[in-house]
Order: C-alpha cells, then sequence, then structure tokens
C-alpha cells in the first residue's frame, strides 16, 4: 500500500462509526498495560476527532477512560463530569430499550463512584455522599456478572473509607442531608 492509500485507510478507520469503539478498546489495552501518559494522549486525540459534539456514547466512554489517565483530581472530576453529562444527553429522551442508553444507564453506578471518589479525594466529603449514594442506588439495576460485583465491591469500599458503612444510625444510608 502506497503512503497515500495508507493514509486514506487511517482516515476511513477514523471516521468509521464501529473504529471509535474499537479505538477506545485498544488504548485501554495499552492504558492497563501502564503506558498512562500515552493513553492520556491518544485518547485526547480520539476527543478532538470525536469533538464536544459527536456521538454521546463515545464521549462518555472517552471522558471516563480520560479521567484515569489524569495527574490532577481536579482534572479528574472534569473528565468524570463529562462522562455523566454525555451519558445523561444519551439517556434523556431515549427509551429504555435504545443501545447507546442502556449502555450508559449500565454505566452510571461506575460514572457516581468515580464522582464520589474524585470528591473525596478533593475534600468534599457532601459531594463525595451524594455520588457515593447514587452509584449504590444506580447499582442495583446491574446483574450479577463481574462488572457488577466489581463496582459494588468500589461501593463498599468507598463507604467504608467515608465511615459510611452502608448505613446510619438514623436508618439506610442515603444522601446527606441538606443543612438548613
Amino acid at each position: 500500500m502506497s503512503g497515500a492509500e495508507d493514509a486514506v485507510a487511517q482516515g476511513q478507520e477514523r471516521t468509521a462509526p464501529d473504529a471509535v469503539p474499537t479505538r477506545i478498546a485498544q488504548v485501554v489495552m495499552l492504558h492497563h498495560a501502564g503506558d498512562r501518559e500515552e493513553a492520556r494522549n491518544r485518547y485526547l486525540g480520539l476527543w478532538a476527532e470525536v469533538g464536544e459534539q459527536g456521538d454521546p456514547l463515545h464521549r462518555c466512554t472517552l471522558a471516563h477512560y480520560l479521567a484515569d489517565t489524569q495527574d490532577d483530581p481536579a482534572d479528574e472530576l472534569a473528565w468524570d463530569l463529562r462522562a455523566l453529562s454525555a451519558a445523561e444527553e444519551l439517556t434523556a429522551g431515549h427509551p429504555a430499550d435504545h443501545e447507546g442508553a442502556l449502555a450508559a444507564r449500565s454505566l452510571y453506578p461506575s460514572l457516581h463512584l468515580n464522582l464520589a471518589a474524585d470528591y473525596d479525594r478533593l475534600g468534599r466529603p457532601e459531594a463525595a455522599r451524594l455520588h457515593l449514594w447514587r452509584a449504590r442506588r444506580a447499582a442495583e439495576s446491574l446483574g450479577d456478572d463481574r462488572y457488577a460485583a466489581g463496582v459494588r465491591a468500589e461501593i463498599g469500599r468507598l463507604e467504608r473509607s467515608l465511615g459510611e458503612g452502608g448505613s446510619s444510625p438514623d436508618g439506610p444510608w442515603g444522601p446527606p442531608r441538606q443543612r438548613p
């Protein structure tokens, strides 16, 4: 293949709708192999291609993974908020059986769990507790697979870290009470 043909093939791969999830998965493997900086750079490249107005599921997935590559907790929070915003955009107005909406809903426990951890690291315990409560509620709809077990285990760890233990003296653990 000539250089021009190769460039055209790469351009087609970048714009093919089914290529984005595959490319995200490739970067996930790179990140899990330990190359955090290169993964961050590749995720950012994909983010630039998808764009702020691109497919909400792609934006949600990219932002969700991009958050994990950040060095600064405030940057991690910003990416996790982008992921949640894209998920909410995807689920708003879509029927419950819409494939993208189902995928986004299955991410809600993890999205809220990540936000709870971000807020905890940033010293914002009330916001952390609120998102932890939302993560626990969203996790109720998960099945009994490895993903669900992992998310529930992480929710339990963060509850213990925040001193919540899943309940309070006043009954089941819930969102933080609003102060008058």
